[in-house]
C-alpha cells in the first residue's frame, strides 16, 4: 500500500545507475500502523490459536512457493542488488527456501521441560514445575542489502516458527525481493497482520521501529556502527535485541595446505558477492614459505573475474550496491595507498555507469593500517606473511574488534582443531569457506553481534521461557 505521506523513492540498478522503479517511502506513521497490525495479529485472530502442526505446514508452503518462483526472484535479486543471476539462482533463492523448510520442522518440536525441584524452606510440600517456551511477541526486524531475500528468510522463518508477529524493514537500496516475498506470504495463506513489510530509510522508518514502545524485540543485521545505535535506542525500554554485525575475518593458509584448493578458496572467500559479505576473508595470512605463490595465485584469480551487469550470463562479479558503497570502498583503497599498501592487482573504482570496483589484492600492509583494522565491505583483500605458527599469529588474527568468522587451510587436522579453538570467531571453516546451512548456527564474538542466526539456536532469539510451579 502507499506510504501515509504519499512519498516514494527510487530503486536504482547498481550496474547502470538508472532508476528501476519507485516504492513507498514509509516513515513513523507507517511503522505505527504496521506495529498495530502486528500486535492485533499476535493477540487475536487465527495466528495465536493455530496449532504447531498447522503453523509448520504453512511455513513449509512458503518455502515451496519461493522455489516455485525461483527464476523470478533470482532476476529481481540480480537487478536490485547487482549480483550475478547465476549466483542468485544457486545460492540466494534456494537457501531462502531451505530456511523456511528447515524452520517448518521446528514448529512442532519446541517444548519445555518438567523439573523436579527441592524447596528447602517448605519441608514436606510437593510441587509440580515445568517450563513453557513462548513467543516473545511483536518483533521488529531490519535487514541489509547484501543478501536481501536470504536475510529476510533468516529473520522471518524462525520468528514465524515460534509464533511471533513481525514488522520487517527492508533495506532502502534493495527493497524489491522483500516486497515480492510479502506477496508470496499472502499466497501461502499467512493471516493478515502477521508479517508487515515496510520500505523506507533507516534514519526514519528504521529508527521509528527500534524506538516503538509496542515492539518487544529488535533483530538487526548490518554494520557494527548501526548496531551500536540500535542498542542505545532500544535501551529506553530494554527491548530484547539480537544483532548480526560486521567482520574482518582472518583466513590463514599454512605451509602444508593444498594450494590448488586454498588459493581459489581464498579468492572466493573475499570476492564472493563482490566482497559485500560480513564473513568475507579480508585478512589473508599465508606462511612465508608459500606467501609469494599464494599472493600471485589469488591475484591471478582476481584478474580473471569478469565484471558486468548481473543479468549478463558471462558476469562473474557485479557492482557495489550503491554509489555510496563504491565511494566508501574507493576511500579505503586511497587510504591504503597513502599508508603504504600496494595493490598487486586492481586497486581502482571504475568511473562511468555502474558502481564497479576492481577485485583488489593488497600487500605491504601493517597492522595499524585502516585496510587491516576496518571492515571495507568490498572486493579488497590484504595479504600478510607469517614465519611461524605461534601465539603471535593467533594474536594478530584475533587483533580486531570483530569476531564473526575465520578460515584455516592445512592438511594437519590436529593443527586445525588447535587453531580453531584459539580463534575468537563464531564460525571457523577448515579447508573451505563461506559454507552455510540452515541447521548451522551463525553469529559473532565481540563486536560482530549478539545471538545466532540459523540452527535451533536462532529460536532462542524469539522465545521467552516461562517457569510454572504448582503446589500439589
Amino acid at each position: 500500500m502507499p506510504a501515509a505521506s504519499g512519498k516514494t523513492f527510487a530503486v536504482i540498478d547498481p550496474a547502470t545507475g538508472r532508476e528501476v522503479c519507485q516504492v513507498a517511502e514509509g516513515d513513523k506513521e507507517d511503522i505505527d500502523r504496521a506495529v498495530t497490525a502486528a500486535r492485533c495479529a499476535f493477540e487475536s485472530g487465527p495466528w495465536p490459536t493455530m496449532t504447531p502442526a498447522e503453523r509448520g505446514k504453512l511455513i513449509w508452503r512458503i518455502g515451496d512457493l519461493i522455489l516455485g518462483h525461483l527464476e523470478e526472484l533470482a532476476e529481481i535479486e540480480s537487478l536490485d542488488n547487482g549480483k550475478p543471476l547465476r549466483v542468485a539462482r544457486v545460492a540466494d533463492v534456494p537457501l531462502a527456501a531451505d530456511m523456511f523448510h528447515y524452520m517448518a520442522g521446528w514448529a512442532t518440536k519446541r517444548h519445555g521441560a518438567t523439573l523436579p525441584i527441592s524447596v528447602l524452606y517448605t519441608p514436606g510440600v510437593q510441587y509440580h514445575s515445568y517450563t513453557r517456551p513462548e513467543p516473545v511477541g511483536v518483533v521488529g526486524q531490519i535487514i541489509p542489502w547484501n543478501f536481501p531475500l536470504l536475510m529476510a528468510a533468516w529473520k522471518l522463518a524462525p520468528a514465524l516458527t515460534t509464533g511471533c508477529t513481525v514488522v520487517l524493514k527492508v533495506a532502502e537500496e534493495t527493497p524489491l525481493s522483500g516486497l515480492r516475498l510479502g506477496e508470496i506470504l499472502q499466497e501461502a495463506g499467512l493471516p493478515d497482520g502477521v508479517v508487515n513489510i515496510i520500505t523506507g530509510f533507516g534514519e526514519t522508518a528504521g529508527a521509528a521501529l527500534v524506538a516503538h514502545r509496542d515492539v518487544d524485540k529488535i533483530a538487526f543485521t548490518g554494520s557494527t556502527e548501526v548496531g551500536k545505535l540500535i542498542v542505545k535506542a532500544a535501551a529506553h525500554d530494554l527491548k530484547r535485541v539480537s544483532l548480526e554485525l560486521g567482520g574482518k575475518s582472518p583466513n590463514i593458509i599454512l605451509k602444508d595446505a593444498d594450494l590448488d584448493v586454498a588459493i581459489p578458496g581464498a579468492a572466493n572467500a573475499i570476492f564472493f558477492n563482490h566482497g559485500q559479505c560480513c564473513s568475507a576473508g579480508s585478512r589473508l595470512y599465508a606462511d612465508a614459505s608459500v606467501y609469494d605463490k599464494v599472493v600471485a595465485g589469488v591475484a591471478e584469480q582476481a584478474k580473471k573475474i569478469k565484471l558486468g551487469h548481473g543479468l549478463d550470463p558471462d558476469t562473474q562479479m557485479g557492482p557495489m550496491v550503491s554509489e555510496i558503497q563504491r565511494n566508501r570502498v574507493r576511500g579505503y583503497l586511497e587510504a591504503g595507498e597513502r599508508e603504504g599498501a600496494r595493490a598487486v592487482t586492481g586497486g581502482k573504482a571504475r568511473e562511468g555507469a555502474g558502481y564497479f570496483v576492481e577485485p583488489t589484492v593488497l600487500v605491504d600492509t601493517t597492522p595499524d593500517m585502516q585496510v587491516i583494522r576496518e571492515e571495507i565491505f568490498g572486493p579488497v583483500v590484504a595479504a600478510i606473511p607469517f614465519k611461524t605458527l605461534d601465539d603471535e599469529l593467533i594474536r594478530q588474527a584475533n587483533a580486531t574488534v570483530y569476531g564473526l568468522a575465520a578460515g584455516i587451510w592445512t592438511r594437519d587436522l590436529s593443527r586445525a582443531h588447535s587453531l580453531a579453538a584459539k580463534l575468537k570467531a563464531g564460525t571457523v571453516w577448515v579447508n573451505c569457506y563461506n559454507i552455510f546451512d540452515s541447521a548451522l548456527p551463525f553469529g559473532g564474538y565481540k563486536q560482530s553481534g549478539w545471538g545466532r542466526e540459523m540452527g535451533d539456536a536462532v529460536l532462542d532469539n524469539y522465545t521467552e521461557t516461562k517457569a510454572v510451579t504448582i503446589r500439589l
